[in-house]
């Protein structure tokens, strides 16, 4: 029969409230309000013959996600806090509109700092990883500091002086880390965690010749079937790319590197969904020369390399930082110390790297401790970060849209991009910025 267009009252703690089945239908099936409606998006009739559905709750946060289900807009008064706000959506099932109205799909070009973080751990931090709901995880040495998407932290988690390699998000709920191996510990590989409490769920084995072995985790990815990548070195063989179940965190495959080559010290892994490889990406200053390939799990070879071994000495190439597949365009985008962008063919073997110098848009001072650039593919965007600053470049031919800079906190050591936002970590002060797409104009 559809949506009826009654209307329909609600008593939330003793405010009475009036709206029609139309702005609840909005909220969506999987909500407080869509459960009130049957198969047919039919209203169903209030219990015990009363004329108004009554709700324990608190009745000005109501008040709000009314107006936003009836208009799109998120209006919070300043009698309103936050936080009770967000905690009242998600009892109703609508911290999702909250999120899509208090920011906009994700846009590189449009970007706006919404407001910078400070950190509670001592020292500088590493490296900084965007959850999929719009939290973070950074981290800092041996600990790994959660943000949920209120960026409100959550109980750090402490390896106990084991160094954190890398960090990933399995999903909402569950962060992987990767850790070095200590020596005379056995400790070290990898590790689920919860994201809300810290705790650990489970490790993750490698098994050589039927043994468990102990192992240095590095580099991290994750594909859409539920596996896990991971850079690994033992003390024995065990030097390669390891692949885990995300499910049962049992080991699955083992791809040992082969001499002359470098997989288990990779700085960076993506997985590649239409070509169904693993890039993987050993880069200097790990080592003194850079590696580059596709790894083919189903056939258990590399069916694409690039290396500056035996090339023509260039200090450019040489000083590749990071690397990033761009399947549509069929290249590897690379950059160098000078933040010049590189290309090179995924569809030859070895082939050169086509260089775009950048190094005349880089304006003012150098900062006195300069990072490593890094690189980003999102929605069809470049990005890079610079110094204290993240390039975005669109396009064919990949020019530069726009620039993200703000003078606190010195050069970007790390950045990701998830959940509709930006996270970039700076190096000199223990902060990052959050940047996000300011939500469309409601009509």
């Amino acid at each position: 029969m559809g949506v009826q267009k009654d209307v329909v009252k609600f008593n939330v703690g003793g405010r009475i409230f009036q709206t029609t089945a139309t702005t609840l239908a909005n909220a969506g099936r999987d909500s407080f309000f869509g459960a009130l409606f049957d198969d047919n998006w039919d209203l169903q009739q209030p219990p015990n013959n009363r004329q108004e559905f009554f709700i324990d709750r608190n009745p000005d946060c109501f008040a709000v996600l009314l107006d936003l289900l009836r208009t799109g807009d998120l209006y919070i008064p300043s009698n309103v806090p936050e936080r009770l706000l967000y905690r009242e959506a998600m009892f109703y099932g609508l911290i999702d509109h909250v999120r899509s109205a208090k920011w906009g799909p994700f846009d590189g070009n449009r970007l706006k700092l919404s407001r910078s973080v400070t950190g509670r751990a001592p020292g500088d931090g590493t490296a900084i990883r965007a959850g999929p709901d719009g939290g973070c995880c950074v981290a800092h040495g041996s600990m790994v500091h959660v943000f949920d998407w209120m960026l409100e932290e959550h109980p750090p988690i402490n390896l106990d002086y084991q160094r954190v390699n890398d960090i990933g998000w399995v999903n909402s709920e569950h962060v992987l880390i990767s850790a070095c191996e200590r020596l005379g510990k056995g400790d070290g590989g990898m590790g689920l965690f919860s994201s809300s409490t810290g705790d650990l769920r489970y490790k993750f084995n490698v098994v050589h010749d039927n043994q468990i072995k102990s192992y240095t985790a590095g580099a991290l990815s994750f594909s859409p079937d539920y596996k896990i990548f991971a850079s690994c070195k033992g003390r024995s063989n065990e030097y390669g790319i390891g692949v885990w179940d995300q499910v049962t965190g049992k080991q699955m495959d083992f791809f040992y590197e082969s001499p002359g080559w470098s997989l288990g010290d990779a700085d960076k892994l993506q997985w590649l969904n239409e070509s169904n490889c693993l890039l993987v990406a050993t880069l200097f200053p790990r080592k003194d020369n850079c590696y580059i390939s596709l790894l083919d799990f189903r056939e258990k070879r590399m069916v694409w390399s690039w290396s500056d071994i035996g090339a023509p000495f260039t200090v450019d190439e040489k000083r590749v930082r990071d690397a990033i597949a761009m399947e549509e365009c069929n290249s590897v985008c690379v950059v160098n110390e000078y933040d010049d962008l590189g290309f090179i063919d995924l569809r030859i073997n070895g082939g050169s790297v086509r260089w775009s110098s950048r190094s005349r848009l880089l304006k003012g001072k150098m900062p006195d401790e300069p990072c490593y650039p890094k690189l980003a593919l999102h929605n069809g965007q470049l990005f890079s970060s610079m110094n204290d600053s993240i390039s975005v470049f669109c396009g064919p031919d990949w020019v530069l849209t726009s620039r993200l800079r703000r003078s606190y906190g010195g050069s970007i050591c790390d950045f990701s991009i998830g959940g509709d936002r930006l996270f970039a970590l700076h190096s000199e002060e223990n902060v990052f910025d959050v940047w996000e797409t300011p939500p469309p104009p409601v009509i």
